[in-house]
């Protein structure tokens, strides 16, 4: 099937699903589902505004500590679909920023879907940024690729798949609000009705852990009665094509300090005799996994769950973009044992997200440092949980000797230990993992074969996070991730980007889902 900037072309074929989907409708009082071609000629026609409106979201500081920035992005979002003839209102617990819950009823739909996004970004360093990360700008190409700024005035018309918008959150997380609100006036310009209610609820402080999340849903139990939840968030598949996860890994975060001497000392006088603590801190976190990635923490997979005979299924029926994927990052070798990236992925993973110790090229001493810090996360799979994880930890630390602490140990702890860690968790939240055989997961996954004209990738788990557990209220109701975002798009990182032809994809698929999901026949 032929692909251009990445996007699969819809020939013939699109009017023969008409076609089935009119003699569905005949048959059993289906309405018809959305036209692609509706939708992408509503979205050819207005990308000047379409992507306005995504740069004046864009230029909103969005960092989850800043209270009021937050507001001012909650406030934007609930006005952006009262504007589309929503119902809205803003929802807070004590001490939460404001999630926004944006609900349309559909006249005799038997169907509830729900979808979940993120309004905040992660934390920004200016000076890694190319250009102001809130003062979002068009480029023709990615950086990468040399690109080179472009007006808004270009579109439409000379506007490419290509071209990229660079801005914090520009894919994580705002990218799938803009196709929701897009995908919305699209079916409404084609007088094309939801086939199911929709409930769009989107949170403030995913970047932080959603320590609020549960307080909203336990207060709001409405909010949770919905026959299917899409998450949606992170990127599609490094290839490019459309993919949907049945499951997300959870979180831990660790905070660790090690200790040396109270004053830096001159590593010629006391080198060999006082304890390096970057030295220390080496070998312990050296300690907890290996070359390969495995995890060396005594019973830290003892309650991993197994995949199921059609998950396997699922994992062996992927593309094969590992070798093109090492070579795009530059990567010399792969952890894992030969193992695949997704294969790996349903594994529990260690990372060192940072460490800390003295100082290095021109600022470096010839002295022994007092402490070294290390930041850890910790990813999990089903059936693990955050407690589990972390007594685990520290049994580990303990056996190494170390005296654990929970503040800046004082004199009298230093020297009654010969190892100390101060030791400070976040909170974290389990992994979640769906049934990939629920009847409306079949009936979502061929929503969107249907759309693309192409298989949708199923994909058990999810590399990242999202608190997807709190979902996971009732058995038989699936939660499902959606990504819409590019892989390359430096998630988390500097020069955070979305290529246009991701936004205009995510637009034609929450189209369809829109308008079909709930009256599709099983």
């Amino acid at each position: 099937m032929r692909r251009d900037n990445g996007r699969i072309q819809k020939p013939a074929v699109f009017a023969i699903v008409l076609t089935l989907l009119a003699g569905a409708a005949a048959e059993g009082g289906i309405q018809r589902g959305a036209g692609v071609e509706e939708v992408r000629s509503y979205r050819a026609a207005h990308e000047r505004a379409i992507i306005g409106e995504y740069l004046e979201m864009l230029s909103l500081p969005n960092g989850t500590a800043d209270g009021p920035d937050i507001r001012r992005n909650a406030e934007f979002i609930a006005a952006m679909f009262r504007r589309r003839g929503l119902t809205v209102r803003l929802i807070e617990a004590e001490g939460s920023p404001p999630a926004v819950l944006a609900e349309q009823s559909v006249p005799g739909a038997k169907t509830t879907i729900a979808l979940y996004a993120h309004y905040d970004g992660q934390p920004v360093n200016r000076e890694n940024w190319t250009h102001d990360p809130w003062q979002p700008i068009l480029l023709n190409a990615s950086m990468d690729n040399r690109g080179q700024p472009v007006p808004l005035e270009a579109l439409p018309g000379a506007g490419d798949g290509e071209w990229r918008i660079y801005a914090r959150s520009a894919s994580d997380d705002k990218a799938p609000i803009m196709a929701m609100a897009a995908a919305l006036d699209a079916l409404r310009s084609a007088g094309i009705p939801a086939a199911a209610n929709l409930k769009l609820f989107f949170e403030g402080e995913e970047e932080a852990g959603s320590p609020h999340l549960g307080r909203i849903l336990a207060a709001e139990p409405g909010l949770l009665r919905a026959d299917l939840w899409l998450l949606c968030d992170g990127p599609v598949h490094s290839t490019r094509r459309p993919q949907v996860f049945f499951g997300a890994r959870g979180v831990t975060g660790l905070e660790l300090t090690v200790y040396g001497p109270l004053r830096p000392l001159h590593s010629g006088h006391y080198g060999n005799w006082a304890p390096n603590p970057a030295l220390i801190l080496a070998q312990l976190l050296a300690g907890m996994r290996d070359l390969e990635g495995a995890i060396t923490i005594e019973g830290y997979g003892a309650k991993v769950r197994d995949l199921t005979v059609e998950e396997r299924r699922a994992l062996d029926a992927l593309p094969q973009a590992d070798e093109a994927l090492r070579r795009e990052l530059g990567l010399g070798r792969t952890e894992g044992g030969g193992k695949s990236l997704a294969e790996l992925i349903m594994r529990p993973s260690l990372n060192i997200r940072g460490i800390r110790s003295g100082e290095v090229e021109d600022k470096a001493q010839n002295a022994i440092p007092t402490e070294a810090r290390a930041s850890i996360d910790f990813r999990l799979v089903p059936d693990q949980c955050p407690a589990e994880v972390q007594a685990l930890v520290e049994a580990h630390l303990r056996s190494r000797g170390f005296r654990i602490v929970r503040e800046t140990p004082d004199l009298e702890t230093r020297l009654a230990s010969p190892f100390v860690a101060k030791v400070r968790w976040e909170e974290g939240y389990p992994a979640a993992r769906t049934d990939m055989s629920l009847p409306l997961c079949r009936d979502l996954v061929r929503v969107l074969d249907e759309a693309l004209e192409a298989p949708v990738i199923r994909i058990p788990l999810s590399g990242g996070s999202v608190p997807m557990y709190l979902f996971q209220t009732t058995p038989g109701r699936p939660v499902v991730l959606f990504p819409i975002a590019n892989h390359d798009n430096n998630q988390h990182g500097a020069d955070e980007n979305l290529r246009l032809q991701n936004l205009w994809d995510g637009i034609e698929m929450f189209a369809a889902l829109f308008s079909r999901l709930g009256a599709v026949r099983r």
